[in-house]
């Protein structure tokens, strides 16, 4: 790759260019990620192009917009100089595009804005650019308009990534310097790095170093991804590449290193993963290590219940995130798993120090003073909501149903016609914890599918928070605990009781099924006990001679449940625990 100086390579965060060869007619083959999971929810290497009468590389990095996302986005971004602002000229501006805009802005890289869809018969190239100005300040002047089903539009593309994107810097003759930004895999191999060369050259044979762990490596395989692996002899500054050095460990693999340290990612949401039989704990956490080598950002950490033996409690960056990552488990390792409810991590504050909880079976007891808790803070986020004008009340009345606080709005579009519905976006203040549920399902039902949806941290603020605590026959299961608001535990507190009463067996005994807040117990439901008809031998004769053995019967069941007990079988967990209203 020594034809390739960095005057002519240029990376992009991201077209019709003859890179991935044309397959037959009619097969609809896909080249998007590697992952299974990937190519079915639609979140999607190096070209070279011939542009002014020179060759150029271009590195193209496609990153996912959904807000699950975000560290994903930021951590592709420190590799790139420049990003491509794709909007759909028919929907427009979505909420995931500010916040990313914004993170490329931060960083300094230069954007080309660009409408997608040209083509369709629904598109509305000059209202979505005047949307742009509106929204971003950017010169409609600027704005390229492309159909990737069409292709027209796509040589303009490549023409202004290698116009207006700088060049990387980089000195070949300077010692090595080369920025690890995802990883991967191989059971051959080992693990599998991808990197940004910024400074001097590698090759095979080379050995290497971590600046993070201090390790050191010999290169066994260079390469680019042409958009599949291609070995190369070596990669100059300015290309991305991947290198192979038989690193076994999932845990030398740093994002970040070797350049610089890059801030981990920070967990919103924790939920507990246990295997459906407890000797499978072992596999389960290996296959949990082995995929967090291409997704560094969840979180692990040993936990046991009484109720389901060892598992894992790991933090994720969102519900979608926790959902992918438990479908990669099922697909790629075929594990059989049970995830607890989704929680988020809180910060109770004590008269001498402040603890964060995710774990709901840790959670104090807020109305016990001799805990000496001063305060409970739960996390808040920032959240932004572009809808069309007719839904408005729709997402008003959503957002005050979860607790939402500092609700305002704002049209998009000015002098709207009247045959496109002017679209608001709606900013306002909530709880992290009402969100990592059915909020996002309840977002799309209520708007028929128009509005979309993006938050950023808020911080932390003080609520009114309370832990809830399920108990069987009088004894708690410490699986199902959790925290609510207390201006909501009576609602979640029926119906929960409701799903256990559902799905519970019935026992020899009566069964009572409580939900408690502390030492008050705000909802009940009780199991009737199965009986055996012990009269059906006995023919005339007085009736105390059925009484006598009804009344040995109701003492026999006194005792069963006196010393009886009562386990949740694993497929009533399954319907307890999913997260959805039914």
């Amino acid at each position: 790759m020594e034809e390739f100086p960095c005057e002519v390579i240029r990376y992009d965060d991201a077209p019709l260019t003859g890179t991935i060869q044309t397959k037959s007619t009619g097969l609809n083959q896909q080249v998007l990620d590697k992952l299974k999971v990937e190519r079915e929810r639609g979140i999607t290497g190096s070209m070279i192009h011939m542009v002014h009468g020179k060759q150029h590389l271009l590195n193209l990095i496609d990153t996912p917009g959904h807000v699950d996302f975000a560290w994903e986005v930021s951590r592709s971004l420190a590799a790139c100089q420049g990003a491509l602002l794709l909007v759909d000229a028919s929907q427009g501006v979505q909420a995931q595009s500010i916040s990313v805009f914004h993170i490329a802005k931060e960083r300094g890289l230069k954007i080309i804005p660009v409408l997608t869809k040209i083509d369709l018969p629904a598109s509305q190239p000059e209202r979505m650019a005047a949307q742009l100005q509106s929204t971003f300040g950017i010169d409609p002047s600027e704005i390229l308009h492309i159909s990737a089903k069409t292709g027209q539009g796509v040589e303009a593309v490549l023409r202004a990534i290698v116009d207006r994107i700088p060049p990387p810097s980089g000195n070949i003759n300077s010692p090595l310097k080369a920025f690890m930004f995802d990883s991967l895999y191989d059971r051959y191999r080992g693990v599998i790095s991808l990197v940004s060369i910024q400074d001097g050259i590698i090759q095979k044979g080379d050995r290497i170093a971590s600046c993070h762990t201090r390790k050191k490596y010999e290169i066994t395989e260079v390469g680019l991804m042409h958009p599949e692996e291609v070995p190369t002899s070596s990669l100059q500054p300015g290309q991305v590449g991947y290198i192979a050095c038989n690193m076994k460990e999932s845990s030398e693999a740093h994002i970040g290193d070797t350049l610089h340290r890059v801030g981990p990612s920070k967990a919103m949401v924790y939920a507990g993963v246990f295997p459906v039989d407890s000797n499978d704990f072992i596999k389960l956490e290996e296959s949990i290590k082995r995929l967090t080598l291409t997704d560094r950002s969840v979180t692990i950490q040993r936990e046991s219940s009484t109720a389901l033996g060892q598992g894992c409690r790991l933090g994720f960056l969102g519900t979608l995130h926790m959902d992918v990552f438990r479908q990669r488990l099922e697909d790629e390792y075929d594990a059989n798993i049970i995830i607890t409810a989704p929680t988020v991590p809180y910060k109770v504050v004590y008269k001498d120090k402040a603890v964060m909880v995710s774990n709901p079976t840790e959670f104090p007891d807020t109305s016990d003073t001799s805990s000496k808790v001063k305060q409970v803070q739960e996390p808040v986020v920032n959240a932004s909501i572009i809808v069309p004008e007719e839904y408005m009340g729709e997402m008003m009345n959503l957002c005050f149903a979860h607790r939402a606080e500092n609700l305002d709005h704002r049209y998009l579009d000015s002098g709207s016609t009247s045959e496109a519905s002017a679209r608001a976006i709606l900013t306002c203040t909530l709880p992290l914890s009402e969100i990592v549920t059915d909020f996002f399902d309840q977002l799309k039902s209520r708007s028929s599918g128009y509005a979309s949806f993006d938050y950023e941290d808020g911080g932390y603020k003080a609520s009114d928070l309370a832990k809830m605590v399920f108990l069987l026959n009088g004894k708690p299961v410490d699986a199902l605990a959790l925290i609510v608001h207390r201006s909501a535990q009576d609602e979640v507190g029926r119906k929960w009781v409701k799903k256990l009463h559902k799905v519970i067996p019935r026992q020899l005994f009566e069964v009572p099924i409580q939900a408690a807040v502390g030492k008050k117990i705000i909802a009940r439901e009780t199991l009737s006990a199965m009986r055996a008809d012990v009269t059906a031998g006995l023919y005339g004769g007085h009736y105390e001679r059925k009484m006598k053995h009804l009344e040995n019967q109701k003492e026999s069941k006194r005792k069963m449940k006196r010393i009886g007990s009562v386990d949740l079988p694993q497929d009533a967990f399954f319907d307890i625990l999913s997260t959805k209203s039914k």
